[in-house]
């Protein structure tokens, strides 16, 4: 299995960014089943899952995520359905890791 968790960023274990797809369930219908992000992720970040007898979509391999990619968002037929962190708060997180780093922290 592909797994990027040990991986960096600009020098930040990639474990330590938190950038990775959110699923408003709410939204989320599975594309009727196949769902596109899924197919679409070359990364296997989502997976499909059975919980209490129903299927759902879930980020099962977040820090397989590229960093600031938003592609799943834009297959995903439904407004919404999939969003992101902000990639200001992001960066501002980056940045103060790689301080850290420098320091030896």
């Amino acid at each position: 299995m592909f797994e990027m968790s040990k991986a960096t960023y600009a020098g930040v274990p990639r474990d330590k960014i938190p950038w990775y797809p959110l699923i408003d369930y709410g939204k989320c219908d599975l594309c009727g089943g196949n769902p596109k992000c899924k197919e679409f992720c070359l990364h296997n970040v989502f997976e499909v899952v059975e919980e209490n007898g129903k299927k759902k979509l879930v980020v099962e391999r977040p820090f397989n995520c590229v960093v600031f990619c938003t592609a799943c968002e834009k297959v995903c037929p439904i407004p919404g359905a999939l969003t992101f962190p902000s990639k200001t708060e992001v960066s501002k997180v980056i940045n103060k890791l790689r301080e850290e780093i420098r320091k030896g922290r």
